[in-house]
């Protein structure tokens, strides 16, 4: 990023000279943290990647609604959008960048991964509150980010397309996690019902992007103040973000780990997860919801694993990789997430 920009984007929303830090840990905008000479007030500035985002008007406009739906309720806090000079709740340089910022929120920090089975607890009670407190939220108003971001079936459509234009080489790599991943085929059917009975499996708002780090937590009571990155909140069904947390949280190595006998699931942080969530929205689920609330994680690990496979069937164009046949390796790691998983379950029922 050219300091120059920078500095002129800093300019527009705050008063004084600007001081920046860059803050670590995304992975999709530049992030900023501006003081400025004349302002007590610290902002976080992001140059949003339209790369990703091409509609990043979009995400402003859901972030707007988000606060105006949201904030103070459930003890949530959300840190508004801060207008640009012209008014905007985004800035647009010369070089068509988009930029957008919001108020720094003093005396918060964010950590990475839960060290205990009670800060996974905390990260799904956080999610599921925030989802409970938008329920008010008429669903048409969100603009739809990423389309179909959770489309079990779309998924499994491109994991089919993938293996029919595979080379030779790539697919004998794969032989084995292909055919698990078939065998697998009931959660995409069991998809299929979700999405025939809206009734019995509701659209609601969700975060898409359930994990500790993206919850901001208060440096003296170490409590969650609200969830950030918001940019991928949209419609989504009961399975996606407890689905997440339990894939992110449960386990006990992350997606890049080839330690294969190492992999498995941890059932006090897996019963902490699912416990802090039902504990925050609950009430709000369906008997149908409810009855296959320990799914969730099922069909998120496998949904992952598909993507990993296809990406690897597809030489590798979506996720990026340090070394030949990562995705391959990740698939695996999800594969074995999942079988771990479905042993954890069944053993539950004894």
């Amino acid at each position: 990023m050219d300091n120059h920009q920078l500095v002129e984007a800093a300019l527009q929303f705050g008063k004084g000279k600007p001081y920046m830090e860059i803050l670590k840990g995304g992975l999709i905008h530049h992030t900023y943290k501006i003081s400025y000479d004349e302002q007590d007030e610290q902002v976080v500035l992001q140059c949003i990647n339209q790369t990703m985002f091409h509609s990043p008007e979009d995400i402003v406009h859901n972030y707007q609604l988000i606060y105006e739906a949201v904030h103070g309720k459930n003890g949530i806090t959300i840190p508004p959008l801060i207008p640009a000079r012209d008014g905007q709740l985004f800035y647009i340089d010369a070089q068509q960048q988009f930029w957008r910022a919001v108020r720094f929120v003093k005396n918060s920090y964010t950590a990475s991964v839960p060290q205990d089975a009670a800060a996974a607890r905390l990260t799904a009670d956080c999610f599921a509150h925030f989802t409970s407190a938008l329920a008010s939220v008429k669903l048409d108003d969100l603009k739809p980010v990423i389309p179909r971001f959770h489309d079990l079936a779309m998924r499994y459509d491109q994991f089919e397309k993938a293996v029919t234009t595979a080379t030779q080489h790539r697919l004998l790599t794969a032989t084995h996690v292909i055919a698990e991943l078939r065998q697998r085929h009931h959660l995409v059917d069991f998809y299929n019902e979700i999405q025939k009975n809206p009734d019995q499996y509701k659209l609601r708002v969700m975060h898409h992007d359930c994990k500790l780090s993206n919850i901001l937590l208060d440096v003296n009571t170490h409590q969650a103040i609200c969830p950030v990155d918001l940019d991928t909140v949209m419609p989504g069904l009961f399975f996606s973000d407890l689905g997440d947390m339990i894939r992110s949280m449960a386990c006990t190595l992350d997606e890049n780990n080839t330690s294969w006998e190492a992999i498995t699931i941890r059932p006090d942080f897996y019963e902490a997860i699912v416990d802090g969530y039902l504990c925050g929205i609950g009430d709000q689920l369906t008997a149908s919801e409810q009855a296959n609330i320990h799914k969730a994680g099922l069909m998120m690990v496998y949904m992952q694993a598909l993507r990993f496979i296809a990406d690897h069937l597809n030489n590798d164009v979506y996720y990026r990789i340090s070394y030949p046949e990562q995705n391959l390796n990740r698939a695996l790691n999800q594969l074995l997430l999942l079988e771990r998983l479905e042993d954890y379950l069944e053993s539950r029922k004894n």
